[in-house]
């Protein structure tokens, strides 16, 4: 049975800035388990696949209950039809999650879990499994055939690929990104692409469309994948690769037109349609400027970016400890050391940190997006816990997430010229993840700042040491390092260029990935990490003044007329509008005094379903309007955020009907783990 490990090496390649504080991978260990026990953990999502499509982490929490097993189950609480909600149920029921929450709590004070989910990152991967042969154990001649007339009638040249479902055969999943690793592989042209060069990292940095300028998940991507275009690398032509070539193309290979393959793409796949500005601007790229940089004296300028590209993968890597910002750019880097140098200490390195994306569970082996969430979960889990009013009795709980908090906090900034490597500060920090990874996110650094605060007024024997002054200065230091000129705060980095640059986004299944936008979920928790800093008033007093006020304006300026603010990372408008209204109520507003207070409660009120819940569709992010669930089935997490931002509102003190409508159905799912303040 597969094993969750903590933090430790045990490898010589691997290099670490805190003994591997946040690690989680998995190794098979044949003596952990049964297979009757994964079997049937297997069963269970397979079996409710159509109703709950996401995994529930089953065998990690096999795990835990063998190694650490809860002394004693509580009572599920439960509430009649014309029941109240007392105080009293609230409590008992937080302490029952409480206690289940802090089981599945790591050894190093974190709490584990899946960070997959997007499909896009699984190519590479079933790529791989067929090229080993893999494949060929679970999928019968006729499931090959089926997949291939799918992919024969829905693809546009096998830019996609078909995740399928071992127990009930084809499930009919397009995801992209694919034809990068077919192009290295040799079984997809590079003239079939269109032009990314990396002579672009040559040009001013002064120009808008400089690389530099790039959202840096976005900048990471172009990075490794300019500099294998601009190598044109092909790996061996070998048996298995003529046999992808017959098996991938409905025509034969030799009669394939790569010309139009430059713009072909799925309709299933196609998000974000290139305008014609993109269109004209490949071209020119494709039959002008590219010919001329593949011969002489062309070919030098070739050279030197080239060079420049592989010089600024090099210190990702390192300054990352070869895990990289994420999946996608981890595995390309790693391509680009293997091209420059197969038999590299950079290679090497790289082979150990590929474990740390990896992710097993009841639904198989996954790639993850990141490598985790590490962070982020133990942030807002102790937020969560210090909203009860039964501390005392997690005080060990809290004392472990002290701990990881403090050991994950960057540390230093990237060594060397920021400006030159288009780095931001670092240097107390927190990432979303460990510190190994180290990229400063604004909103962890908020909410690790957040934690790290309520944890302080915490007596030691119940929380541990709280984080020197010192420390905690360089966090507000980075906080107020993020905010731009419009009072927004983004992701990662300051916005370094303007919207319009989505113009020339080549990635056909992504909207809005170019710049770093600002948002108001980062925005907001900003400004609660800024207000929380009442314990040192005198630190910065005016620059953190003046740092909220223009954040407060930012976050009134960008809400919508329905009274909703759009949340960013996927999660819509109930997410958004619980971090516009609690960014608010952190600098005194309230719904009495403020008009967008007032109109967001009315839009999380008109949105509340029957049932007393809220559900949001993914549709939302898609369409970026208002979507239920389909069925106007509510969702425990968008009741959470709708209740939570009602709750900071004052509605308990309006009128706590919705509230109480909303407590029953979290109830009704034996789930709740929210405190309604104020409501008896």
């Amino acid at each position: 049975m597969w094993k969750l490990k903590f933090a430790g090496g045990g490898n010589p390649w691997l290099r670490t800035v805190n003994n591997h504080v946040g690690r989680q991978i998995w190794e098979f260990d044949p003596d952990l388990g049964s297979p009757d026990e994964i079997e049937k953990a297997h069963l269970n999502f397979t079996g409710n696949r159509l109703k709950t499509k996401h995994s529930s982490d089953l065998l990690m929490r096999l795990q835990f209950s063998k190694e650490s097993p809860i002394a004693e189950v509580l009572p599920q609480v439960k509430v009649e039809e014309e029941e109240n909600v007392t105080e009293e149920m609230v409590t008992d029921t937080l302490r029952r999650a409480l206690t289940f929450h802090s089981s599945l709590q790591a050894p190093d004070g974190h709490w584990p879990g899946d960070y997959g989910g997007p499909m896009f990152l699984l190519p590479g991967l079933v790529i791989a499994l067929s090229i080993t042969g893999a494949l060929d154990a679970v999928l019968s001649e006729e499931h090959k055939k089926e997949i291939r007339r799918y992919l024969y009638n829905h693809q546009a040249i096998s830019i996609s690929l078909i995740v399928f479902d071992i127990q009930t055969g084809i499930s009919m999943i397009m995801v992209a990104c694919i034809a990068w690793w077919q192009q290295v592989l040799g079984a997809f042209e590079w003239s079939g692409n269109n032009p990314l060069p990396p002579e672009m990292w040559l040009l001013p940095y002064i120009l808008p469309f400089h690389p530099g300028r790039m959202w840096c998940h976005c900048r990471m991507v172009y990075l490794p994948v300019s500099y294998l275009y601009g190598k044109r690398f092909v790996g061996p032509i070998t048996p298995t690769v003529l046999a992808l070539r017959e098996e991938l193309f409905p025509i034969p290979y030799l009669e394939i037109d790569w010309n139009r393959a430059r713009n072909a793409c799925a309709k299933e796949d196609l998000y974000y349609p290139h305008p014609l500005l993109q269109d004209i601007l490949w071209a020119s790229l494709h039959k002008i400027v590219e010919p001329i940089l593949m011969r002489w004296p062309g070919k030098k300028l070739r050279v030197k970016a080239l060079q420049t590209a592989i010089q600024h993968i090099h210190y990702e890597d390192e300054n990352t400890r070869y895990i990289c910002i994420g999946s996608v750019n981890k595995v390309l880097n790693m391509l680009c050391c293997w091209v420059e140098d197969p038999n590299s200490e950079a290679f090497k390195l790289h082979l150990p940190r590929l474990y740390d994306y990896l992710w097993v569970a009841e639904d198989g082996m996954k790639m993850q997006g990141y490598n985790g969430s590490q962070l982020w979960d133990t942030a807002l889990a102790v937020q969560a816990i210090l909203s009860t009013n039964i501390v005392e009795e997690y005080s060990s709980t809290l004392r472990k997430a002290n701990m990881y908090l403090k050991n994950t906090q960057v540390q230093e900034d990237c060594p060397g010229d920021l400006n030159f490597w288009y780095r931001h500060i670092s240097k107390g920090a927190w990432p979303l993840s460990t510190a190994d990874h180290g990229w400063p996110v604004s909103d962890c650094t908020a909410e690790g700042l957040i934690a790290v605060l309520q944890l302080s007024k915490l007596p030691p024997e119940i929380a541990g040491e709280p984080l020197e002054a010192n420390r905690l200065y360089d966090a507000v230091n980075v906080i107020l390092s993020y905010q731009n000129a419009d009072g927004g705060f983004a992701t990662y980095e300051l916005t370094r260029s303007y919207p319009w640059l989505e113009l020339i986004n080549p990635s056909e299944i992504f909207g809005d990935i170019v710049i770093d936008y600002p948002y108001v979920e980062c925005t907001s928790a900003a400004i609660q990490a800024l207000a929380a800093l009442k314990s040192h008033p005198g630190h910065r007093r005016h620059e953190v003044d003046r740092c909220i006020q223009k954040a407060t304006k930012y976050i009134e300026s960008v809400q919508a007329s329905d009274g909703s603010w759009y949340g960013s990372w996927s999660v819509c408008f109930t997410y958004g509008t619980w971090f516009g209204v609690t960014g608010l109520v952190a600098v005194g507003k309230s719904y009495d005094n403020s008009p967008s207070i007032q109109r967001a409660c009315n839009f999380l009120l008109s949105k509340q379903l029957a049932s007393g819940g809220w559900g949001e569709s993914y549709l939302s992010c898609q369409n970026k309007v208002y979507s239920n669930i389909e069925g106007n089935q509510p969702h425990l997490a968008n009741t959470a955020w709708a209740m939570l931002a009602l709750i900071d509102a004052g509605q308990a003190e309006r009128d706590p009907t919705p509230l109480h409508k909303g407590a029953r159905y979290c109830y009704d799912l034996k789930y709740v783990v929210l405190k309604i303040k104020g409501t008896r």
